[in-house]
């Protein structure tokens, strides 16, 4: 049992580690956590600052029984930000609960509660999350994102609400799940008019919108404004990609230098017999004189064994004397074959 300090907040961290050498504990943040951490200190103008509520209430928030609404999140600057917009755009008299979930990594859950009250049903109009006659959106009001600003604003705030992001040493993904196939379908439509390709596909109980590519992962954290987030997975992108070009190049090195060995052993041996059979004397002088350069340097390349020669000799010309050579080795087996039979 690993004893904390006081005042150490874990609720956002997702990894918890215990150096046994120096004996102390350690934290590690999911590139997630660090992306949403850096995405809730944006304060953009009053229309995305709208926009970006209106996301994080549609993906995260409920209507209770008792016409108020309560936005769940286990992000604490994610809580922040809420408690802050709804008392800052629309004057509301706000609440937070904080549970400690039960279920899977037990994390903080924070629970940003508005009970129904003068000016709550204003600030959901405003916010499109219903009509004019009280009945609730199930998808996007255009109108909400007329402006680019705003588009990238209610991006921010979807992947607030129920998004993650991969870290870049793996694969290159970023999901948001929705409850709904029109809500997906509205966050899909929303990411190409900004320039992404997401895709949206059912999941379980619900549906996911997501972006796989690399460059889109990119430009989608570009688009939310997350640029210390987007400057570490561009870091270790092209960390990654330089480890795997180079990965490449050594296993085409090393596929290049076995093929080498192995035809240069076969050939050596082809004119071994070829030697023994006819006698080195008895090869025309350009025949003799490759395999002779063969037999003492069976490891080196054509390219390499053409420059040995007087005079040099191209690739295609070594290689053709050799073949030569290996088809006269071929024809004295199959004599010696016969004649055996």
């Amino acid at each position: 049992m690993i004893s904390l300090p006081q005042g150490i907040y874990i609720g956002t961290l997702s990894l918890l580690c215990y150096n046994r050498d120096r004996g102390r504990v350690t934290f590690a943040v999911s590139f997630s956590a660090q992306t949403k951490n850096e995405l809730a200190r944006i304060e953009g103008s009053t229309c995305c600052r709208v926009a970006e509520l209106a996301a994080l209430v549609m993906f995260s928030g409920r209507f209770t029984p008792g016409g108020g609404l309560v936005v769940t999140t286990e992000n604490a600057a994610v809580a922040r930000k809420v408690f802050k917009a709804l008392k800052a755009l629309f004057g509301l008299s706000v609440r937070v609960e904080v549970r400690r979930k039960q279920r899977l990594k037990k994390n903080n859950e924070y629970l940003i509660q508005v009970e129904n009250q003068e000016g709550l049903k204003s600030a959901q109009e405003k916010m499109a999350l219903i009509t004019a006659s009280g009945r609730s959106r199930s998808g996007l009001k255009w109108d909400l994102v007329r402006r680019e600003c705003c588009r990238r604003a209610y991006l921010r705030g979807a992947f607030l609400a129920r998004g993650s992001v991969s870290s870049p040493r793996g694969a290159y993904h970023l999901e948001i799940t929705v409850t709904g196939r029109k809500m997906a379908a509205n966050l899909a439509g929303l990411m190409q008019k900004l320039g992404l390709e997401g895709r949206y596909s059912p999941r379980k109980r619900g549906w996911v919108v997501y972006i796989k590519d690399g460059e889109q992962v990119a430009g989608a954290l570009n688009l939310m404004g997350a640029h210390a987030a987007l400057l570490s997975f561009e870091n270790a992108r092209i960390y990654k990609d330089m480890r795997n070009q180079v990965n490449r190049l050594v296993n085409c090195d090393t596929a290049n230098v076995s093929k080498t060995v192995l035809a240069g052993v076969r050939q050596e041996k082809s004119i071994r017999l070829v030697v023994e059979r006819l006698g080195l004397e008895n090869l025309s002088p350009p025949l003799r004189q490759v395999a002779r350069l063969r037999l003492q340097n069976p490891e080196v390349s054509l390219r390499e064994l053409g420059e040995m020669a007087q005079p040099p000799l191209s690739k295609s010309c070594i290689n053709h004397r050799l073949r030569k050579l290996e088809r006269i080795a071929l024809c004295l087996t199959e004599t010696q074959k016969q004649s055996g039979a």
